[in-house]
């Protein structure tokens, strides 16, 4: 939006305190991200710009800030919306009043179910949320050759989309083998974005090949899970993003890295969390004040989730409490707890009469989910012989081990073992690109603690297959087949019954319930996973990350086992 000049006076003006502020935050205490100091006095703001900071300033509107300390909104480096489980409506509602003033989205899995209008719903929805959410163009769809989603995007069909005011440039490149080996899509993508930011996504790419992705263009990483890892990347120029999410746990592994030597090039991500952990812990205000116990100073953490957060991805005018920088402002109770108190948004306080004043986006991708129906006899495994190929899940890690295990076997089937808690795992496609019997795959994990039942869910990253982990074939099929009734979500079954569902029916990925009724619904969710033996503290996005290929070392799609190490099916 362009600022006129009759606007700059009225700014200058204000800041000045000639005039009379449109809103001031009166009597707090400042956190100076550049100096450290904490300093007494307002803020005043004119607008959605900050004006002025310090001393005693006069306001049309004034918020009482005694007894808090003032800090920049927070930034989320990286996120999918729709791993949230609801729209980026309630999402904005959700995480808002947490502090978090800009979400940089990749909108990635509705991109793998939908294609264009995926991109296109989310660019609709971000020129309405209260926050100020931004999109990174999805590089990856599908994420690989692998498996089959439901649609692709090269590179010609993304450029349009790149003059958007909201784009910010191309997300995660999750292909790196098509970066590294040269795949002409991927180069063409990479090409087309020269110049603009380039989200990375490097699990485990060290050494030359390291080398070879950063040559790329490709500025940051959000897959480091080792401090090791981190610091290589970093020694590499990459912004290393902390992620911390329902899932993928990597903070305490990196918390020694949140140096005052190294936090001006970390910042924070959540890839992602649900409703549920948002209200049970927290969403980045969680992760900043857990990086604080974990030995980080304050200013640190604070920078790492604002001001470094910005310059990595080209947000140039906000990440301060200063003059001339966006209005975005966290009032704490605590510094070191990061208690949220209020929050103000491009200098509007957040409260319910901002969200209600928004447009609704209707919702897209009804009826997305296509899969054929199943039965028991679908999920049979044979094999040559007893030994196979088995996921390990590694709690909190989206990365999985490639075990080898020796499994019970009669009458040329591999069946599941308990007592080495290994049970089955198949993969469905559910894009109705397959014919009755075929789309199927099957395979056998271990680390979830099943002993009966089946858990099905729609999420499946990143090409969005039904992926159900069971230790009964019967209840496999009646998960599966549930979730093609409800238009997508999560199902647990067991005894030939559904015990718990939540349905997801936009493009099978996410609610239309308020996030509250999201967070309702997790609560039984999770109590009939226990029933079923499950030890995962999130049993269903583990479920979720099975099938993406992307991710070392052990993987499953709608195709077969991945081999991730050799980028390749398993034969047998």
């Amino acid at each position: 939006m362009t600022t006129t000049a009759a606007q700059l006076f009225r700014m200058i003006e204000q800041g000045r305190g000639v005039a009379e502020a449109d809103l001031v935050i009166k009597g707090g205490r400042i956190l100076d991200l550049v100096t450290g100091d904490i300093v007494e006095g307002d803020v005043a703001l004119c607008g959605d710009r900050i004006v002025g900071t310090g001393g005693d300033y006069r306001g049309a509107r004034q918020v009482d800030a005694r007894g808090k300390v003032v800090v920049p909104g927070f930034i989320d480096t990286h996120l999918h919306v729709e791993s949230s489980l609801v729209t980026p409506g309630e999402f904005d509602r959700c995480v808002l009043p947490r502090g978090v003033t800009t979400a940089i989205c990749d909108p990635h899995e509705i991109a793998n179910v939908l294609g264009a209008e995926g991109i296109r719903y989310f660019l609709d929805w971000s020129t309405e949320t209260v926050m100020d959410l931004r999109v990174n163009l999805s590089s990856c769809v599908p994420a690989t050759h692998l498996e089959t989603a439901g649609a692709a995007l090269e590179a010609d069909e993304l450029v349009p989309f790149a003059s958007h005011p909201k784009v910010i440039g191309l997300a995660e490149f999750m292909n790196f083998p098509g970066v590294l080996f040269g795949d002409p899509g991927c180069l063409a993508k990479l090409a087309a974005f020269q110049g603009r930011h380039i989200d990375g996504h490097a699990p485990l790419v060290t050494g030359r090949d390291l080398d070879g992705y950063c040559a790329a263009g490709i500025r940051t990483d959000h897959e480091a899970t080792s401090a090791g890892e981190a610091r290589e990347k970093l020694g590499k120029g990459m912004t290393v993003l902390v992620r911390e999410g329902s899932v993928s746990k990597d903070l305490h592994a990196l918390a020694s890295l949140i140096t005052p030597d190294h936090a001006p090039f970390m910042a924070f991500c959540t890839d992602d969390r649900n409703p549920l952990d948002i209200a049970e812990e927290g969403h980045l205000d969680f992760i900043i004040r857990t990086a604080i116990r974990l030995g980080a100073r304050p200013l640190d953490a604070y920078r790492m989730a604002s001001i470094s957060a910005a310059r990595a991805f080209g947000l140039r005018d906000r990440g301060l409490v200063a003059p001339g920088w966006r209005g975005d402002l966290v009032l704490l109770d605590d510094l070191e707890s990061c208690a949220v108190s209020s929050v103000i948004c491009a200098g509007r306080p957040v409260g319910e009469d901002l969200f209600a004043g928004r447009r609704e986006v209707a919702p897209v991708g009804r009826r997305s989910v296509k899969a054929h129906p199943v039965e028991a006899a679908d999920f049979t495994c044979p094999g040559p012989g007893p030994t196979t190929p088995v996921i390990g899940v590694i709690p909190g890690k989206i990365i999985t081990e490639h075990l080898t295990l020796t499994l019970p076997y009669a009458d040329g089937e591999r069946r599941i073992d308990l007592a080495q808690d290994v049970v089955k795992v198949s993969v469905v496609e559910r894009h109705g690109r397959s014919v009755r019997g075929y789309g199927i795959a099957r395979g056998f994990v271990t680390g979830f603690g099943m002993q009966r039942g089946a858990i099905a869910s729609s999420v499946g990253h990143d090409s969005h297959n039904i992926c159900v982990v069971g230790a009964d074939d019967a209840d496999m099929a009646v998960a599966v087949n549930r979730l093609s009734a409800i238009e997508g979500g999560f199902v647990v079954a067991a005894g030939g019954r559904v015990l718990a569902e939540l349905a997801l029916p936009v493009a099978g990925l996410m609610s239309l319930l308020t996030f509250e009724g999201v967070r309702d619904a997790l609560i039984p969710l999770r109590a009939a996973a226990k029933s079923l033996g499950v030890t995962l503290p999130e049993p269903f996005l583990q479920v979720a990350f099975l099938p993406l290929p992307v991710i070392p070392h052990l993987k499953i799609t709608d195709k077969g086992l991945v081999d991730v190490d050799k980028f390749a099916l398993i034969e047998e």
